[in-house]
């Protein structure tokens, strides 16, 4: 196979539309097939059913102590947006690079798949690896898998790139995630007579109501250093999606609801699903002395942890070598740094464009920000020869 520019490469993967909710073994059978050409051998971990799978690999010396290249390859869905293109087609107009995942995350994707070849092809003294996962942009899902099998594959790693867009700068923490599907059961009767009947929307308020206790109660409490470094410096909860009843004048027999939790990265999730949990159990004992058939049902869909901030994490160090950024950067979204972080690794995001475009339509990434991503990638490679 011929070798290409990191600019075809991210051609290439626009090309496909790796939205979540489909398979992305299309993009990684030719990125496999891609890196096999040149000799680079690569693993897979397949999701459950095998419909998707991450992709990874090591080029340099077999030793400890390298670095990763982290990205993942599912985007958001575009259906329903106004685009002025063609979104699985890389269109350039006014230094502009557009496309679904130019910017979240194909960019960086194809710097590292890039880089991977030219350090397969220099005198690496230091190890470098790629991975690329699957079902980030629902909760995370594939990296936790993905580096497991990567620590019983490979020689392990000591550092961590994500490179989710933020225009080249060392950011060295974010907020954790959670994500809950809370489903009501009731019991219907008339409301005229709502008191021998359990309304699921009514009891569902109630934990709605607690989230907005719990946000009161997160912004007056004082402030660790490290929430301080984020906007806001506290845990939110935050529900977004809401749908039950039959009628007005009918006690609802189902409620369900969304619940997003940002977690300051110096708590740990597991805190706040006991938390909830513990809530959860006290509404539905109050639902259950009026009917036995009453439950709640929650299902955990994600639970990412934060990132932590480092203290001289070596790959923050390496980063701010390479960039000359010796900024403070924190973010409130979630993203995989903290689940490479949990095994060991230590992890730092640094990757090009602009979160403020991402998801949205007619995503672009700034051709002077890919640029400079790949500036990036020829001083990280001299450092590693």
């Amino acid at each position: 196979m011929n070798e290409l520019s990191a600019l075809e490469i991210l051609e290439k993967l626009v090309s496909f539309p790796t939205v979540s909710d489909r398979s992305n073994l299309e993009l990684i059978d030719w990125v496999e097939n891609y890196l096999n050409s040149f000799e680079i051998k690569t693993y897979r971990k397949h999701n459950g059913d095998k419909s998707k799978a991450s992709l990874f690999a090591h080029v340099g010396p077999q030793i400890e102590g390298g670095v990763v290249l982290s990205g993942h390859t599912d985007v958001v869905p575009v259906e329903g947006q106004d685009w002025i293109t063609d979104p699985w087609v890389l269109t350039e107009n006014n230094n502009k690079l557009y496309g679904r995942g130019s910017c979240d995350m194909k960019g960086f994707d194809a710097l590292a798949i890039w880089a991977t070849i030219e350090g397969h092809k220099s005198n690496l003294k230091r190890p470098l690896q790629i991975a690329l996962s699957y079902d980030e942009e629902v909760g995370c899902i594939g990296a936790p898998p993905m580096i497991e099998e990567m620590i019983k594959k490979l020689p392990k790693a000591s550092m961590v790139i994500v490179g989710e867009p933020s225009n080249m700068l060392a950011v060295t923490g974010h907020k954790g995630a959670l994500g809950f599907t809370t489903h009501l059961v009731g019991k219907e009767v008339h409301s005229s007579i709502l008191d021998r009947g359990v309304s699921a929307i009514m009891n569902g308020a109630k934990l709605i109501d607690w989230a907005n206790q719990q946000n009161m109660s997160n912004k007056k409490a004082e402030q660790t250093e490290t929430a301080e470094l984020f906007d806001p410096p506290y845990t939110t909860l935050h529900v977004g999606v809401i749908k039950g009843g039959t009628a007005h004048n009918i006690t609802s027999k189902d409620c369900t609801f969304e619940m997003d939790i940002r977690v300051v990265s110096d708590q740990k999730v597991d805190f706040w699903i006991e938390k909830y949990s513990e809530k959860v159990k006290e509404i539905e004992s109050e639902m259950k002395a009026i009917s036995t058939d009453a439950k709640i049902i929650v299902s955990n869909k994600s639970a990412v942890p934060g990132l932590r901030p480092e203290n001289n994490g070596e790959a923050e160090t390496f980063v701010r070598q390479i960039t000359g950024d010796n900024g403070n950067h924190f973010v409130s979204y979630g993203t995989e740094a903290g689940q490479f972080q949990e095994r060991g690794y230590s992890a730092v995001i640094c990757g090009p464009g602009d979160i403020s475009v991402a998801h949205q339509p007619n995503e672009y990434i700034e051709k002077s920000q890919f640029e400079l991503g790949l500036r990036f990638m020829k001083n990280m490679l001299k450092k590693l020869s």
